[in-house]
């Protein structure tokens, strides 16, 4: 059996996206990561599922480069919302949100953050907006879930990070149980910061909305901003607002690529 993708992209992050509310399409690590393989397969950091839901419009699956479940994802929420249109709500492994598209950008409200040591998770209690943990120059992040977990490093200069190799180091740490995504961030100006993204399960990407959020979130808190953030990424800038103990909210743009099909038996479950 055929079955028919769309590839999208929101600055960069890129996607394969699967409509599966017409017809059933099984998913599992090996198949996503056989189909997310950019050399052998279509090609994607991230492989995404629509199915149906009984608690929101649709439900949003989303599988990382390596084929594993994820609970988030903010770039993709942006290009899900840009698919269905208008006004939409999202079930994910993280939790409800809501997306809404016009023809300039896509704005998704990504829910409140979380900020206990065993929300995020860490492996055990600490502080979390001043961690007491470090790995070679970088120490002291901010630990954040906005329904994935993350840490924030705040430092002079992102580019002189050697985050390819530091990268995996801290995102397999045994104090993160759920392993975690490593955002290198810096202060540009007001409500102004840059940021590179060590994402989970894929690596470096040139965009990570849910790391967006969570560096303008560890900003907010260390006062090193107000509440509205501009973030700029490798791909471009997002635009992030978090008011107090509210919901944030992520607004930028996502993209269609090209749509395709593949032969369901060239990847097996």
């Amino acid at each position: 059996m055929r079955i028919s993708f769309r590839k999208m992209h929101g600055l960069g992050n890129d996607f394969v996206v699967i409509d599966a509310r017409t017809a059933a399409v099984p998913m599992s690590p090996r198949r996503a990561a056989a189909l997310a393989d950019r050399h052998t397969g279509i090609g994607c950091d991230q492989l995404i599922v629509i199915e149906h839901s009984t608690q929101a419009d649709v439900r949003m699956r989303i599988f990382n480069n390596d084929g594993s479940e994820v609970e988030a994802c903010g770039n993709a929420s942006r290009a899900v919302g840009l698919l269905l249109g208008g006004t939409q709500t999202i079930e994910t492994l993280g939790g409800l949100i809501r997306s809404d598209a016009n023809a300039q950008a896509v704005s998704v409200d990504m829910g409140a953050p979380r900020f206990k040591w065993d929300e995020i998770p860490v492996a055990y209690a600490m502080d979390t907006l001043e961690m007491p943990v470090g790995w070679e120059e970088l120490e002291n992040p901010v630990g954040v879930n906005v329904g994935n977990p993350h840490v924030v490093f705040f430092v002079s200069d992102i580019d002189a990070v050697d985050l390819e190799r530091l990268g995996p180091m801290i995102e397999n740490d045994p104090l993160f149980p759920d392993r975690i995504n490593v955002n290198i961030a810096a202060r540009v100006g007001p409500d102004h910061l840059a940021l590179r993204v060590w994402e989970r399960g894929v690596g470096l990407t040139r965009a990570c909305g849910t790391g967006a959020c969570a560096t303008a979130v560890a900003a907010i808190r260390r006062k090193l901003t107000g509440r509205t953030v501009r973030v700029d990424l490798p791909g471009g800038p997002l635009n992030i607002a978090w008011p107090e103990g509210g919901n944030i909210e992520m607004t930028g743009p996502a993209a269609f690529s090209f749509d395709g099909t593949f032969e369901d038996a060239e990847y097996p479950l």
